[in-house]
């Protein structure tokens, strides 16, 4: 043995290297290393140590001065390597976030892949993808929005979100909006049930059996819904549907009607109807922003729990299924409530028109 080394184990230490070497799971190389360390520690010299493990003389030895620096804990931890490929510099990266933000793709493409950065920086796809983690930036990803040009957003705005927040003492506020062109969908062959270890499964392709549309109105005081299936959405179709809320809604309660800016809505013979019931009172939303129109998150709910997967042989069948799940949803409803900050919608947007002034 080298001069120098000495090699004490305590009962502790002893006790776990012994269940290192015991358990069939340790890594070969934590067995082989805890036996040096015991061998050393019984007396054995490095000749014998170096028949019974099979290692060489500066293996040994190693391992030896590694449990006397650091103790067991030592011999279960490898020490990092340092890299043979030099680290990128700071300009390389500087010179990857630039041109990703800044220039376009060559080639006849939309944005930068990691393979296209790699060839246009000189570094590996690897390298690419860690400096875009790094920084945040992801050029496949993209997202949509439409800011509304309404001059009087501001006002609309406080106006509907004043209505959810605070409604009217001996009101009723009700949040009007059709979903047209509901496709009664059949599949062309059956799908396969929900089982273990495998989702259900349903045929890419359908048959057309004719659309309906669904004129819908929501008590945003307690999540309740009003709704009437018909075959177009006219402005005829539209004063029905005004007909039929109106008479389920008590005498005395004065309305207060959430509706988006669809030309049906402003129809002059619905505003002939308007006029003849003065209790009603119709909040129009601002252009390009229905998201404030509350029934729009009753649709979602429609689309995503009954119609998408939904099978419908026929435009009946699709009208039954929508009124099982409109008396389902009544008998379940919550009030709906507001949380967005309307000064904070409001700065949203016009820092939204900001950034685009600033690129135009």
């Amino acid at each position: 043995m080298r001069r120098g080394i000495i090699i004490e184990v305590n009962a502790a230490d002893r006790s776990r290297l012994e269940s290192v070497m015991a358990d069939r799971n340790s890594p070969q190389k934590h067995v082989w290393r805890s036996r040096i360390v015991l061998l050393t520690a019984d007396g054995f010299g490095t000749v014998e140590i170096m028949r019974q493990t099979d290692k060489s003389k500066t293996v040994i030895w190693r391992w030896q001065e590694r449990f006397m620096l650091e103790g067991v804990d030592g011999l279960l931890r490898d020490k990092t390597r340092p890299s043979r490929i030099p680290a990128l510099g700071a300009e390389v990266a500087d010179r990857v976030v630039t041109l990703t933000t800044t220039t376009e793709p060559p080639r006849e493409v939309t944005h930068w892949t990691a393979e296209a950065m790699a060839d246009a920086a000189g570094i590996s796809v690897s390298s690419v993808q860690r400096i875009w983690r790094a920084h945040g930036l992801q050029p496949h990803r993209w997202r949509q929005f439409k800011l509304s040009n309404d001059p009087n957003f501001a006002a609309k705005v406080r106006d509907i979100v004043g209505l959810y927040v605070n409604p009217p003492a001996h009101a009723i506020v009700l949040s009007l909006d059709e979903k047209s062109q509901i496709q009664a969908l059949d599949r062309t062959q059956p799908g396969l049930p929900l089982k273990p270890g495998r989702c259900g499964t349903m045929t890419h392709d359908y048959k057309r059996n004719g659309t309906t549309t669904l004129f819908a109105a929501m008590n945003v005081l307690d999540g309740t819904v009003i709704g009437r299936n018909m075959q177009r959405h006219r402005h005829q179709e539209f004063i029905r549907f005004l007909n039929a809320v109106e008479g389920e809604v008590p005498a005395g309660k004065t309305i207060h009607a959430i509706i988006d800016n669809y030309a049906v809505h402003k129809h002059p013979a619905v505003l002939r109807w308007l006029a003849r019931h003065p209790r009603w009172t119709f909040h129009f939303t601002p252009t390009s922003a229905s998201w404030l129109n509350a029934v729009e998150g009753f649709f979602a709910i429609l689309t995503k729990r009954r119609l998408k997967r939904g099978v419908f042989r026929c435009v009946a069948d699709l009208q039954a299924a929508i009124n099982r799940f409109l008396d389902d949803h009544n008998a379940h409803s919550k009030p709906f409530q507001w949380t967005a900050d309307p000064d904070k919608i409001i700065a949203a947007v016009r820092r939204g028109h900001q950034a685009l002034d600033s690129i135009q």
